[in-house]
C-alpha cells in the first residue's frame, strides 16, 4: 500500500505560496486502483512525483509498502551520455533484475535499431520516449503511476504494441491515475478522489468524485 500521513507541500511562485497539500492523509491499498481528479494548476504532477519518491514533502511522512513505478512518461532517469543499452542495463541492476532480459525486452519493444547502441543524447524526442516507455514496461511493479493519461509517441505501431502490453499489465496491478478529465480515469479507477485546496477528498466511486469536482470547477 501507499500512505500519506499529514503531508504538506507548497511552492513559492514569486508572488504567492502555492499549496499542493496541506496536512493531507490518505492511503491506497493494493487492488484498489485510484483515479484523482484535479484542475490544471493544482499540482497533479507534483503529487504523482511525491508518490514515486521523485519529490519530497515539506512535512509529514510517505510510506511505500509496495513496488511503485516512476510516472509513465517520466524520462528523467535516462542519462544522455550513456547509450540506450547502458541505461537499461544500469536500471535493471538497480532493481536487481536480469540485465540481459531487460536489454532484450527494450530492444524488441522500442525498435530503434542501431540507435539503441548510441548515446541517448543523440535521440529524437520520439525515440527517447519509446525507450523510456519500453523500460517502464520491462519492470514489474505492484502500483503504476499515470499522469494525465496514457503516454503516446508519434509512432502508431509502437503505441499499439506498447498500449496492448500496458493494458494487460494493468489488469493484474494497481493504478493511480491523475487527470483533469473524468473520462481519462474511467478505464482504470475503482475508487476516486478530488485534489482541491490542498486536500485529497476520497470517494468510493468516480461518479461521487465527479459531482464534487464539477460543483467546484463549474459552480
Amino acid at each position: 500500500m501507499l500512505e500519506f500521513v499529514n503531508v504538506s507541500k507548497s511552492f513559492w511562485t514569486g508572488k504567492q505560496r502555492k499549496v499542493i497539500l496541506d496536512r493531507a492523509s490518505f492511503r491506497v491499498d493494493i487492488g484498489n486502483s485510484l483515479g484523482i481528479l484535479a484542475p490544471n494548476g493544482t499540482g497533479k504532477t507534483t503529487l504523482i512525483n511525491m508518490m514515486a519518491g521523485l519529490e519530497k514533502p515539506d512535512e509529514g511522512e510517505i510510506h511505500r509498502m509496495c513496488r511503485i513505478s516512476f510516472p509513465l512518461g517520466f524520462m528523467g532517469g535516462l542519462v544522455n551520455r550513456h547509450t540506450g543499452r547502458e541505461n537499461v542495463r544500469y536500471i535493471a541492476r538497480l532493481y536487481s533484475l536480469d540485465p540481459d532480459y531487460i536489454e532484450a525486452f527494450c530492444r524488441w519493444l522500442c525498435d530503434i535499431d542501431e540507435y539503441f547502441d548510441m548515446p541517448v543524447g543523440t535521440y529524437s524526442a520520439g525515440m527517447r520516449a519509446r525507450l523510456a516507455f519500453s523500460l517502464l514496461l520491462s519492470l514489474e511493479f505492484d502500483m503504476y503511476l499515470i499522469d494525465e493519461g496514457m503516454p503516446q509517441t508519434t509512432d502508431p505501431i509502437f503505441n499499439r504494441k506498447a498500449g496492448d502490453l500496458l493494458r494487460s499489465r494493468l489488469e493484474s496491478t494497481t493504478v493511480i491515475i491523475v487527470s483533469h478529465q473524468a473520462e481519462t480515469l474511467q478505464k482504470f479507477a475503482k475508487s476516486a478522489a478530488v485534489l482541491m485546496n490542498g486536500q485529497l477528498h476520497m470517494f468510493d466511486t468516480l461518479e461521487e468524485a465527479k459531482q464534487l469536482y464539477d460543483y467546484e470547477t463549474q459552480g
